[in-house]
């Protein structure tokens, strides 16, 4: 797939590949760490700096736990490896991140999970209901897309691309969760909270008990106070799990 675009997201024209490299693999130490991933699959991309249209992704095969910043392999939109590599990469898992990067120069990094709590709030008729503080963040900003396999498809993009439009986060029927940041930390916190708001339901709605759903009018407000959050979107978060990670295993800088 060819890109339309694709001017560099502000953000990423200010960070070197060494350091992008080194976030996105404490990124996926940090999936590992909170239970968001699923063995070898599932994936998290970041547009590099530069005209050349190139991003990074795991190597196939390895478990996130063993991602680090030097075995992530270098691709172009079409998901083709661009520099020696000791590993493959799964091309039909970047079907979606070629997608959305392609579509949203606005993003540098997509990231993608199949959790319990995530693909069963998925399968729910209702998505994600507006139930917890957590998930009033998304009120508004949370867009939906019907399964249809696999995604090996390439026709399937253009949906996909048309069922994002502007929004942050995105429930795959039937599949799981995504979301897109201007950066490797934003990306992250949102998915974090997209994953928490999925357990919450999921463990409101095991009560049988009717829930309680503020008005439309609260969520939008609650939104509205989340997007006026003091500072860059997950920059607080991200630095502390940084510091917790060089503690105890900073062998994903490697």
């Amino acid at each position: 797939m060819t890109s339309s675009v694709l001017s560099p997201s502000p953000t990423v024209q200010g960070l070197t590949e060494a350091e992008l490299r080194r976030q996105l693999a404490a990124c996926y130490r940090l999936i590992a760490r909170f239970g968001m991933d699923d063995l070898v699959y599932t994936h998290i991309s970041v547009r590099l700096p530069g005209p050349e249209d190139h991003f990074l992704i795991n190597p196939f095969g390895l478990l996130f736990e063993e991602v680090t910043a030097s075995n992530l392999v270098k691709i172009d939109t079409d998901g083709q490896i661009v520099e020696p590599s000791n590993w493959p990469i799964n091309p039909a898992g970047f079907v979606i991140h070629s997608a959305i990067h392609s579509a949203r120069p606005d993003i540098c990094c997509v990231l993608h999970t199949h959790t319990t709590a995530g693909m069963a709030v998925a399968a729910l008729p209702e998505g994600l209901l507006p139930i917890s503080q957590f998930a009033m963040q998304f009120y508004g900003h949370l867009a939906y897309h019907d399964y249809e396999g696999l995604a090996l498809d390439l026709a399937e993009r253009e949906r996909l691309i048309a069922d994002l439009g502007s929004h942050h986060s995105l429930i795959l029927r039937n599949h799981g969760l995504l979301t897109v940041g201007r950066t490797i930390p934003e990306a992250f916190v949102r998915m974090y909270y997209l994953e928490q708001s999925c357990r919450i339901q999921i463990a409101a709605q095991s009560t049988n008990s009717n829930l309680l759903i503020p008005p439309a009018s609260v969520c939008e407000h609650t939104a509205r106070q989340f997007e006026r959050g003091g500072g860059p979107i997950g920059e607080r978060e991200w630095q502390a799990l940084i510091r917790k990670l060089d503690r105890e295993d900073p062998s994903y800088q490697d």
